[in-house]
C-alpha cells in the first residue's frame, strides 16, 4: 500500500482548465497521481510524493486556477494500492 493524499475539489471547476492547472502544479512539485471530473462539479485528486510537498498542494488546491472558484475542498490520507509514476489527466 502507498500512502496517498485524496482530495475531491467542489466549485467553479470544471470547463475552466481546472484539471490541466492541477496537472501544471502537481507535476511541477513532482507530485505523482492523477485528477479526474466527479459528477455535480467537483473534481477528484490523488496526490503521491513528499509530505511538505503535497501540503504545498493542497495550500494551491484551496487557491484554485485563475478562472476557477472553489467552494469546498476536502481531503484525507490513506493507503492506496497503486504506485503510480508521473502526474495524468483522467
Amino acid at each position: 500500500m502507498i500512502r496517498s493524499y485524496h482530495c475531491v475539489v467542489t466549485g467553479k471547476v470544471q470547463g475552466v482548465f481546472f484539471r490541466a492547472w492541477v496537472n501544471d502544479q502537481a507535476s511541477a512539485l513532482k507530485l505523482n497521481g492523477w485528477v479526474r471530473n466527479l459528477d455535480e462539479n467537483r473534481v477528484e485528486v490523488l496526490l503521491q510524493g513528499d509530505e511538505d510537498d503535497v501540503g504545498e498542494m493542497r495550500t494551491r488546491l484551496l487557491v484554485g486556477s485563475p478562472l476557477s472558484h472553489i467552494e469546498n475542498l476536502k481531503c484525507d490520507w490513506m493507503d492506496h494500492e497503486t504506485e503510480h509514476k508521473g502526474f495524468k489527466i483522467r
